[in-house]
């Protein structure tokens, strides 16, 4: 193996191992799930993608042929940890307003797009009732 593919994999495994590192500390010290949230998906994705990355890299380089299993799985974690995290922070939207919790208003003044769907709340009140509240219009 040459010494640039061993530095290549030596500081590919360094940052994921960095990556690895910031996401498990994330996940366990910010305070709450959206925020929480946050840190696995988008650290430690790279932290697993850059060691599998490094490990085709060296069994290419080492003559052990491509790993195609590794290709895989790698794409596998890129295209469903984002939609995961995606459905976990949908659902903490959703049981926060079934709970009547306020939630912080989007920046740029715009509705939260899990809840523009027009049914209610709850099965007794109409939709217009139920929108006004998540507005905050109507008490």
């Amino acid at each position: 193996m040459t010494l640039l593919a061993e530095i290549l994999v030596s500081v590919l495994i360094v940052a994921a191992g960095f990556f690895g590192l910031v996401g498990s500390y994330g996940l366990a010290k910010l305070p709450d799930l959206m925020t929480r949230l946050h840190a696995p998906t988008k650290a430690s994705t790279l932290g697993i993608g850059g060691i599998l990355i490094a490990s085709m890299i060296w069994a290419l380089m080492s003559g052990h042929g491509f790993s195609s299993h590794e290709l895989l799985i790698t794409l596998f974690i890129f295209l469903t940890a984002p939609i995961t995290a995606n459905f976990l922070a949908k659902s903490h939207l959703h049981r926060r307003i079934e709970r009547r919790e306020s939630l912080p208003a989007p920046e740029d003044g715009a509705s939260w797009a899990t809840f523009e769907a027009p049914e209610a709340t709850h099965r007794d009140e109409p939709s217009s009732i139920a929108a006004a509240r998540l507005r905050g219009e109507q008490e």
